[in-house]
């Protein structure tokens, strides 16, 4: 089972908008230094719509590098295209990635029938544990509980992200969930609720940033310690609400990134950076919690 904290990892860009090699190394150190319990480069937080083929491939390679076994690799593979998801798939099997991370099909949204078929043959064809993103705020349509319940059967399909937002549905999937079927939440904010409900750990845009403490959060919640828990998520919420509702994720967290001299601040098109006065509410909210 992957339990623990995951972060979602950014994929920085030279000053020119070239992928940047360097500074993706010192991120993978810098969480890897946290205590964080793996990666997971080229999600949404990676900025994956805007990487060509060669590129998405360069960010996991170079992850899976640096991270030299030290933590596990959970590969963003996910495309609305099968084939495309294949190829992914195929690519981060064979530089060493531990599991791969499946977006639900954005865009062209699938009936329960089409997410079944597409998951399962991705399942079948690479003998890689997969990951099942559900974010219906994204991808327009949700995963629902009997196709995901179904998915959890395939040996090779070990857990879901779940950023439905839905607490009703995320307590009947824990609830009725093969043993071993991991539960991580998809959204910083209710990483306390989810785990304290059953859930296991979180993959997280906030440990970008504050590593740390979503490390700190998730260990005291795998402890039973929902006290110490509760301290950190509210110690946090803050940056966590600033980071999630400025602006469409990664541009924040980027934004604070750079603020705290971890990037440069690039984005590709159609992204671009805060307004003025989000980028002047960002950076009071991490003076303010000791961020910068």
């Amino acid at each position: 089972m992957f339990e623990g904290t995951f972060t979602a990892l950014v994929t920085p860009f030279t000053a020119t908008g070239e992928l940047d090699r360097d500074t993706l190394r010192k991120l993978v150190d810098r969480q890897i230094d946290a205590g964080i319990t793996g990666l997971v480069p080229v999600g949404t937080t990676g900025e994956s719509p805007t990487l060509t083929d060669e590129e998405h491939h360069e960010v996991i390679r170079v992850v899976v590098d640096q991270c030299a076994g030290r933590v596990p690799v959970i590969a963003g593979c996910g495309s609305n295209n099968t084939v495309e998801a294949l190829e992914h798939t195929r690519f981060a099997k064979e530089v060493g990635a531990e599991a791969s991370l499946h977006v639900a099909g954005y865009y062209n949204k699938p009936s329960a029938t089409g997410f079944l078929r597409h998951f399962q043959l991705l399942a079948d064809s690479v003998d890689l544990p997969l990951i099942v993103y559900n974010i219906p705020g994204r991808v327009g349509k949700n995963i629902d509980n009997e196709t995901m319940l179904t998915l959890a059967e395939h040996p090779n399909i070990v857990g879901v992200k779940e950023a439905s937002g839905d607490i009703d549905q995320m307590m009947d999937l824990i609830l009725r969930r093969p043993p071993g079927f991991t539960v991580l939440s998809g959204d910083d904010a209710i990483t306390l609720p989810l785990m304290a409900l059953g859930g296991n750990g979180i993959i997280s845009v906030t440990s970008n940033l504050l590593p740390g403490k979503m490390v700190e959060l998730v260990q005291h919640m795998l402890n039973g310690d929902t006290a110490a828990a509760r301290a950190v998520h509210y110690e946090i919420l803050p940056v966590i609400n600033a980071l999630m509702g400025l602006d469409t994720n990664p541009i924040p967290v980027k934004g604070a990134m750079h603020a705290a001299g971890l990037l440069e601040e690039t984005y590709r098109l159609p992204m671009t950076p805060l307004t003025d006065a989000a980028k002047q509410e960002l950076r009071r909210v991490l003076k303010e919690h000791g961020v910068i």
